[in-house]
């Protein structure tokens, strides 16, 4: 994602929205990606059908914890894997959509900050 520079002016409101909503799609993508990931895998070691594969990677990948007690070993394993790095995929999601709103607040104190001078 490019960004302009400080001693840049500030892009105009559209670029930023631009900017926003690209990282709002690139945010989803990924956390439908690893929704899609839980959902294969649950399918494939515990052999759930659609919904409650959905059910149970949607609830792992919020926070909320597992569904189903699953009965296999292989399952336990994939489901405590997921968990690990389903945190990390939500965290990551938040740092694209956070990204250009910081950058734009910081630009704005350079932005006054060179306007003092």
């Amino acid at each position: 994602m490019y960004f302009e520079r400080r001693h840049q002016p500030l892009a105009p409101r559209r670029v930023f929205l631009s900017r926003v909503m690209r990282a709002v799609l690139a945010a989803l993508a990924l956390v439908l990606g690893m929704l899609l990931i839980g959902m294969a895998g649950y399918a494939y070691f515990e052999g759930m059908d659609t919904v409650d594969a959905f059910v149970n990677a949607a609830m792992i990948l919020s926070g909320m914890g597992p569904m189903d007690e699953l009965e296999n070993t292989g399952a336990k394993i994939f489901a405590g894997c997921y968990a690990l790095t389903s945190g990390l995929v939500v965290v990551t999601a938040l740092g694209f959509v956070l990204l250009p709103l910081y950058h734009r607040w910081l630009h704005v104190f350079h932005i006054d900050e060179s306007k003092r001078k």
